[in-house]
């Protein structure tokens, strides 16, 4: 069996398992998400199983390096930074850090992600490297956050990530990208999947902040590492989580339109509205599912060759996607 798959089997099982043992944890120790008026679930349901999820693409993608013999510091300096985030943001999960340290800390792993991949953006074959460097960290320290807005019902990260972690371990293989990047991408794959076994709806479990925000950094930095080779890998790396992007990116413009917070709870994101409408989770996400596979197709076969028309169409994808989530969810109210 290729390594990759061991990675990716191995990712899933201690994901799986180490998420069964985490949530008898959680319920004993009452870390719970009790239902309010911007939940998108109606039972007290455990918090904090990405622990274990961090915990398994670790576990899998270094000892899969390590298997490759392509060891690298990059590589676990990134995994360390991630196992911090998600041990702060469990804290934050037991009892809610003020926003100004989150984001600071968001910033330093960002920082150091950047220092890890040796000062190599995602831009790098394009801007002067103060440029690149900036646009990157913006761009990846919005995506870590989008990444947490984004985690708001059943199945909807797990299957995000696993989809992504596809489409980049597909590149890999097709050249397309550093072989490096094959292990990561097939960690992160097994281990959103394992995930799904106690996430998919109705959810037994949910990722936390201590699983949303480290995934997001996780996949952002393979996104990254993508992108840097430029052309065709740049545009496959921006088609991959265009779901995510764009359904985060529009709501957020459309709040601080009205003069919202940004920092305030809701539930207005497309995927939030179509559950309103009367959809469930599990409808959404297959949904959201099938952009993504049209998304990977774009990436892996349009965008090597003609990345600016692959671009465009996976962009004119995903907010199609996000306007037909809108409109089930026209008729909903939304929560005050």
């Amino acid at each position: 069996m290729p390594a990759f798959l061991i990675t990716a089997v191995l990712a899933f099982a201690v994901s799986c398992i180490a998420t069964r043992a985490l949530l008898a944890l959680l319920r004993r120790g009452a870390v719970l998400d009790h239902p309010n008026a911007r939940s998108s679930h109606d039972i007290p349901t455990p918090r904090g199983g990405g622990i274990a999820v961090i915990a398994s693409i670790v576990v899998a993608a270094l000892a899969g390096s390590v298997v490759d013999g392509q060891t690298s510091d990059s590589l676990a300096t990134v995994m360390g930074l991630a196992i911090g985030l998600s041990i702060l943001s469990f804290v934050d999960d037991l009892r809610s850090l003020s926003a100004g340290i989150r984001i600071a800390a968001h910033a330093l792993a960002v920082a150091g992600g950047l220092w890890a991949l040796g000062g190599t953006g995602a831009f790098a074959a394009y801007l002067p490297q103060p440029m690149d460097l900036a646009l990157t960290a913006l761009a990846w320290l919005w995506f870590v956050n989008l990444y947490n807005f984004m985690d708001g019902i059943d199945g909807i990260v797990g299957s995000e990530t696993a989809l992504i972690g596809t489409g980049i371990a597909g590149l890999a293989l097709l050249g397309l990208i550093p072989g490096t990047l094959l292990g990561p991408a097939a960690a992160i794959t097994g281990a959103g999947l394992g995930f799904l076994v106690w996430n998919w709806h109705r959810a037994k479990v949910f990722l936390g902040d201590s699983g949303s925000v480290p995934l997001g950094y996780l996949v952002g930095y393979l996104l990254i590492a993508t992108a840097a080779p430029g052309g065709g890998a740049l545009a496959a790396a921006l088609i991959l989580p265009l779901v995510f992007v764009v359904d985060a990116t529009v709501t957020l413009l459309r709040r601080l339109a009205r003069g919202e917070r940004p920092t305030e709870a809701h539930r207005e994101h497309a995927y939030q509205r179509a559950v309103q409408g009367g959809w469930s989770h599990a409808r959404v996400c297959v949904a959201i599912i099938a952009v993504n596979i049209v998304l990977i197709a774009l990436a892996w076969l349009l965008a090597p060759a003609h990345p600016r028309i692959a671009l465009v169409l996976g962009l004119c994808v995903a907010a199609l996607c996000y306007r037909f989530l809108m409109r089930i969810g026209a008729g909903a109210r939304t929560p005050a």
